[in-house]
Parts: C-alpha cells; structure tokens; sequence
C-alpha cells in the first residue's frame, strides 16, 4: 500500500511558480525607486518644498500595485475571459471620456481626476487590449492562419488605437504593437504581416502629417541643435556622454539640477547613464532582458493558448516600450512621451504594469510538470 501511494505522489503534477520573475520584479521596482528619488530629489525640493515628493507619491502608486499584483497572481487567469470584453469597452470609453472631459498637461488631455487622485485611461487601454486579444485569438484560433480573420481582428482593435492616438500617439503605437506581435505569435503565416507593416507605415504618415506638431517633431529629431524644443533631447545626450564608463555616483547628476525637464519622467534613463555610466546601463537593460527571459519560459509552457497569449502581450508591452524610450532619449527616433517601465515616474503606469506582472506570475501558476 505504501508503495503505491508513493507511486500516486511521483505521478502527481507538480504546480510551478516562476520565483525568479517575481525577484526581477522587486529587484526592478528597488532600482526604480533608488533612481526615481535620485533624479527628483532637486526637483521636488526646488517645486514642492520636499526633496521626497515624487517618492512618497510612487511609493504611494508601488503599494496599491503590488497589492494588485499578489491578488491577480492569486486568481485563476482563465476568469479574466468572460471580463475582457468588458473591460476593452471601458477602456474605450474612458479614453473617448478623455478628449472630451480630460485634464490637460503639456497641451494633451491624458487624465481623468477622481477627487485628489489622477488617472491615465491609456495605461489601462494596454491592459485590456491584453486580455480582450488574446481571448479574441483564442476562440478564432483556428482561423487566425487566413488573412480575413487577421485584418478582422486588427479591425476591433484599431477603434482604441484611433482614440488613444488623438492625444496619446506614442501610447497608441505600443497598443498597435502589442496587437500586432500577439497576432504573429498565434498566426503560422508570418507574410500576411507584411501587409499589415505597410498598412501600418502609411497609417503612421497620414497621421503624423495632420498635425503640425508631429512633423515638427520629426524635423526637431534630425537638427535638435537648430531647434528651441530640442533643447530636452540635446540635454539628455549630454548627460549620457558625460557618465562615461561608470558614471559620476549616485546622486551626483548637473543635468537633473533643472537642466533636463522633469528629468524623472521619460528621460530618466539619461540620468541613469550619467550617474551609473555605461556599465549601470548595460545592467539595467540586462534586468529588461532576463524578465523578458521569463516571459518567454512562461508563455512556452502556458497551460493552453489563453494563457501564452496574455504573457507574450505582457511581454510585448514591456519589450516595446523599453525599445522606444530609450530610443527616444538616445535621439535614434522622434521624441515622444514614452516612460521607462519600472523606472519612471507614473501611479497610473505603475499600477497597471504590476497588474500585467500578476497575470503573468498567474500564468506560471497554471504550469504543470509530469514527475517520472
């Protein structure tokens, strides 16, 4: 009998939960926090008479994440199913609510304020696309190989890129890509999307040139030198060439002392390499690419598509938008408001990227091993 129930347990599947997803979170979040009050510090204290203004306030943003985190991760990702639906029409709504009843901030409406707290539609755009997508490429995944069933699923989709980019372009093309690398994981044809690229790239000019403002952008990106709004992009080069190979020291950035704007913000990660140098930067982006690293152990082993779907979008979002922001602050393409994910100031981004983070770590729950 004994050894039969020892045999029971050997055939038991073992559950498995991705620790080291988990640890690259916390370590990530710790580095942001150190970096976030590093790169503020003079800012709060010059503004707001508090040298841990944007500290307090992101550790404020941390908490409520991490606490989204732990009870998504706890809850069976399948449940979000039957939600994603719902929530991609509120993420919809909400982001049409924004052109019209949004606060504005540098000239763009991107909040929503409820009382003292301030709220980002498009950040939960990214999150409910995730879900709604990777349902929508679920159920039709047996169709998704034919180029109608792509260009009808791209089709739900644009009506939220269409939106989101009338105040928010840089947001708008992390959900287009988002969509679009969901769909080339799910689909065994890859040339339909070439198709879809040009599609997309002659979308994007048409877009660019019906506002003024964008296409200045693009002349401010080739000759930032000749232009007053370069002045940002110029400082932040700067800040990365003076870091040299291991940077100044913490806290010892010029450029942050009012040089940089808001140097908290999208462009943190020019004070990163000026105060870490180089090596801090090849470190940071080495943390990018081991939590990549799980995304990919994760969505290899999801217990059904469902799942995989939801952490290659996760994995597709973090991706993207590390790629851009700091393509954007070394001026390898236009300048846009794109944060550095973990890293730059935001309690709208953070909470739901953690949110993502707990979808992921929900994912690896549903792992199971076959003990021989």
């Amino acid at each position: 009998m004994a050894r039969g129930q020892d045999k029971d347990k050997r055939d038991k599947p073992i559950r498995y939960f991705d620790y080291s997803l988990l640890f690259l979170i916390i370590f990530l979040l710790c580095f942001g926090l150190i970096m976030l009050y590093s790169t503020s510090s003079y800012y709060g204290s010059t503004r707001f008479e508090d040298a841990a203004y944007y500290l307090k306030k992101q550790l404020f943003a941390t908490s409520l994440g991490i606490v989204a985190m732990i009870v998504v991760a706890r809850i069976p990702y399948r449940f979000w199913m039957n939600l994603s639906g719902l929530a991609y029409l509120m993420a919809l709504g909400l982001c049409t609510a924004v052109i019209f009843v949004g606060s504005e901030a540098k000239g763009q409406a991107r909040w929503i304020y409820i009382g003292p707290l301030s709220f980002q539609p498009s950040e939960f755009a990214k999150l409910a696309v995730i879900l709604f997508l990777a349902m929508v490429v679920y159920k039709t995944s047996k169709q998704v190989g034919e180029f109608k069933t792509l260009v009808k699923i791209m089709m739900i989709v644009m009506p939220i890129v269409a939106v989101v980019a009338y105040n928010n372009l840089s947001t708008a093309i992390i959900i287009l890509g988002i969509a679009v690398c969901m769909l080339f994981v799910a689909s065994p044809k890859y040339s339909h999307f070439v198709f879809v690229g040009m599609a997309v790239l002659v979308v994007g000019v048409v877009f660019i040139s019906l506002a003024a403002y964008r296409a200045e952008r693009i002349q401010i990106w080739l000759n930032p030198e000749e232009h007053e709004k370069g002045y940002q992009t110029l400082q932040g080069l700067y800040a990365i060439g003076s870091g040299g190979l291991f940077g100044k020291g913490l806290g010892e950035s010029m450029q942050k002392l009012g040089f940089i704007p808001e140097a908290q913000n999208d462009m943190i990660f020019s004070v990163i390499c000026e105060e870490l140098g180089l090596f801090g930067a090849v470190c940071l982006m080495t943390l990018y690419l081991l939590l990549i690293w799980r995304f990919m152990i994760i969505a290899n082993n999801a217990a059904d598509l469902y799942g995989a779907l939801i952490v290659v979008g996760v994995m597709a979002h973090i991706s993207i938008q590390v790629i851009l922001n700091i393509a954007v602050v070394t001026n390898t393409i236009p300048n846009t408001g794109i944060s550095l994910p973990f890293i730059s100031y935001g309690g709208t981004s953070i909470l739901f990227l953690l949110s993502e983070m707990g979808l992921a770590l929900s994912v690896s729950r549903g792992i199971k091993f076959e003990v021989t």
